[in-house]
């Protein structure tokens, strides 16, 4: 297997065809897409799958105020606990979500 890649700059240009292809697409519901072509993946093949692999969240600076035992909590869980109350607020965050 041989893998490639890409640095966004180095791109292929797209040609008007192609744009106007992935314009049509990219309108259709989701609903709309025909996937019975894409084989159904065995619990062998996800067995290493990782979760937002190619996403990088954009981080923003911000100071917060929290109580000194919050703080000293997720401290005493070791290093990371910026990372550890960021996965805490974003998992609150995606079940609020659900629930709308």
């Amino acid at each position: 297997m041989k893998t490639m890649r890409y640095e966004h700059a180095h791109l292929p240009t797209l040609s008007q065809e192609q744009r106007a292809e992935l314009a049509v697409l990219a309108a259709l519901p989701d609903d709309a897409i025909d996937c019975n072509d894409i084989p159904v993946l065995s619990d062998v093949a996800w067995a290493n799958a990782v979760q937002g692999r190619f996403y990088k969240a954009i981080k923003k600076p911000l100071t917060v105020r929290l109580d000194a035992d919050v703080l000293a909590w997720l401290k005493s869980q070791g290093k990371g606990y910026q990372t550890r109350m960021n996965s805490i607020l974003r998992e609150a965050m995606q079940k609020d979500v659900r629930k709308s």
